[in-house]
């Protein structure tokens, strides 16, 4: 994990439409949202309001009435990890999913409008991450950032870095940073010499029950008390509380298995 920086702050009484290839907005679909919703109320202080259903019933959380998240029914035909999905902003989601197939991605679901919302398309990266796309309208996407409850970080688990940034880089326009070590995998994703995501190749470690996905973190007060507010939830913490450089970070699941990432920022 690295550090990053989003258009919207926390201060911010605008939503800022975000940059072309800008990580904007995250995304879950569950096969129980009411209970997906309150674990992540619980957890996070989130409130929720009706979204566009194009998908299928999905709600917007809330902070402070800013949104933050999606949560949706999974649909039964659709074949999707319950996971948590980063949605990267586009000019032109139709040539964006154009390019995803060109450079060997795929798209699953769209491109398609959800409402006056905007336009999206869901797909995955040549290894078979999952991401989506999104072309905003009324619907800017994340509202604000750096406080507790708000998406830090999207970082991708797969088995190598190099060939799956060059996708990125060609689908969205990042410029690369790799870390330059003999043992450690990792290559940052700029725009605008900001990081905004990273890769993470794993080789053989990469779970093989998961395959290669992307993780998003969310920023916490206190991470222990959050871990420990996650157990009582019947949520599953999956590697322990640990100090990075970026602060304290903890990787977890909800009850229905999809995995996210707790950061404490340092102080």
């Amino acid at each position: 994990m690295t550090d990053a920086r989003d258009s919207a702050g926390p201060n911010s009484d605008t939503p800022v439409r975000h940059a072309p290839g800008a990580p904007c907005w995250v995304s879950l679909m569950v096969h129980g949202p009411d209970a997906t919703e309150d674990f992540y109320g619980a957890l996070f202080g989130w409130e929720f309001q009706p979204g566009p259903q194009q998908l299928g019933p999905y709600v917007r959380a809330l902070l402070d009435g800013r949104e933050v998240a999606g949560i949706g029914r999974l649909p039964s035909d659709r074949h999707l990890p319950i996971a948590w999905t980063p949605y990267f902003a586009s000019e032109d989601v139709d040539l964006t999913a154009e390019t995803v197939r060109s450079r060997g991605g795929t798209i699953g679901v769209g491109p398609l409008d959800a409402a006056d919302a905007g336009r999206l398309a869901i797909g995955s990266d040549p290894s078979g991450a999952v991401f989506g796309i999104w072309q905003s309208a009324a619907h800017l996407g994340t509202a604000v950032a750096g406080v507790p409850g708000t998406p830090a970080w999207n970082e991708l688990l797969t088995f190598e870095s190099a060939g799956v940034a060059k996708f990125y880089r060609t689908v969205f326009g990042f410029e690369e940073e790799p870390v330059v070590s003999a043992d450690f995998d990792y290559v940052s994703l700029h725009l605008g010499g900001e990081p905004v995501a990273g890769i993470h190749g794993l080789g053989h470690a990469l779970p093989r029950d998961r395959g290669p996905h992307w993780v998003t973190y969310f920023q916490v007060a206190d991470v222990d008390d959050a871990l420990d507010h996650l157990d009582h939830l019947g949520g599953q913490v999956l590697k322990p509380v640990h100090d990075t450089a970026h602060g304290r970070v903890a990787q977890v699941s909800d009850p229905e298995g999809a995995r996210f990432a707790l950061v404490q920022r340092p102080r």
